[in-house]
């Protein structure tokens, strides 16, 4: 069996080929959104949202398909949400005036759906063993990629209103790009061809860990797997912040998140052992927990827009890391 010193080199050396590829594969996504002539919100809702989030796609896939570590796709993908927060907590600092009095507050529509589709998953979570069932699929499954669609329809039409009714160019954050679109398809294809193969490898990755150190794989995934698979959403928004397109690193993680819970429905459809849900460990009602709080935080955040700060944080910012501080200590002293 691997040391759990190799099994860490192993797993340092996929989070650094998803790093590049996710950063690479972000801005070939981009690039193409803007020569097809796809708004600016679109492009950090979905398009950017969706690449980023591959890598928990390609891992909760590989997980069940591959591997048979459910825990590990569902920790990975609940994870990553609760570390998406965490992420958006910490661009706070970036400025002496809160953050969510920086960003568009229609950021608490994406904001609300995210609640919506964290409680749906939580509470199908705890009826595992007495949902309704499509074949070997349970029915929430459905009702998360159905919920999924309809935020992004919904979310979209708001901002494109928003943006008649104030005036505001469609492509606002829009940068001249001189590459040409099918130069960055390819790129973006080589990119995500890499990102692919090294997502593949984590499950695996994580299943050895979490046998050679004795932890649960629900906390290997839900902290080391999803770390590394959010990788692409920490660099992205960081660049998207430091250029100023504050809205878009915002529209980017929680359009993650919103993606993240639908990317359940996905692994369900391919776990054909019966309903996905059923067979995961119940701590997960935990991070899901810690998860919706942070989100109402943000809420409460976006809504109220505080103008100062008292600390380098604002207290939305440092309420919201606090919530992730106390699920995974609970996660690792439970």
């Amino acid at each position: 069996m691997s040391s759990p010193l190799s099994l860490a080199i192993e797993l340092v050396v996929c989070a650094a080929l998803i790093l590049v590829s996710g950063v690479r594969l972000s801005r070939y996504a981009d690039i193409i959104a803007q020569q097809t002539g796809l708004g600016g919100t679109w492009i950090g809702l979905v398009i950017v949202a969706t690449v980023t989030s591959l890598p928990e796609f390609i891992t909760g896939a590989s997980s069940v398909v591959l591997f048979d570590v459910v825990d590990v796709a569902a920790g990975d993908v609940i994870g990553s949400c609760l570390f998406n927060l965490a992420i958006l907590a910490l661009l706070d600092a970036t400025h002496a005036i809160p953050l969510t009095a920086r960003i568009h507050q229609g950021h608490v529509l994406a904001a609300g759906f995210g609640v919506v589709q964290l409680g749906l998953l939580a509470l199908a979570s705890c009826l595992a063993d007495r949902t309704p069932l499509l074949g070997w699929v349970g029915v929430p499954s459905f009702v998360f990629i159905a919920v999924y669609g309809l935020a992004v329809r919904i979310i979209f039409i708001f901002q494109r209103n928003m943006r008649a009714a104030s005036g505001e160019p469609l492509d606002a954050h829009r940068r001249l790009v001189s590459l040409p679109l099918r130069v960055a398809t390819l790129r973006l294809t080589a990119h995500a061809t890499v990102l692919l193969v090294a997502a593949t490898f984590l499950p695996a990755i994580a299943k050895r860990l979490s046998q050679s150190t004795g932890l649960e794989q629900d906390f290997v995934g839900t902290l080391f797997v999803a770390v590394s698979t959010s990788l692409p959403e920490i660099v992205v928004s960081a660049a998207a912040v430091k250029v100023g397109a504050l809205d878009m690193a915002a529209a980017n993680l929680l359009g993650s998140n919103l993606f993240n819970v639908a990317i359940i429905g996905f692994d369900d459809l391919l776990y054909t052992r019966g309903p996905l849900l059923a067979d995961i460990a119940p701590d997960h009602i935990l991070t899901l927990a810690g998860a919706i709080a942070m989100t109402g935080i943000a809420i409460i955040g976006l809504t109220f827009r505080a103008q100062h700060k008292h600390f380098r944080l604002s207290w939305d910012a440092l309420a919201m890391l606090a919530v992730y501080t106390l699920c995974v200590t609970a996660l690792a002293y439970r």
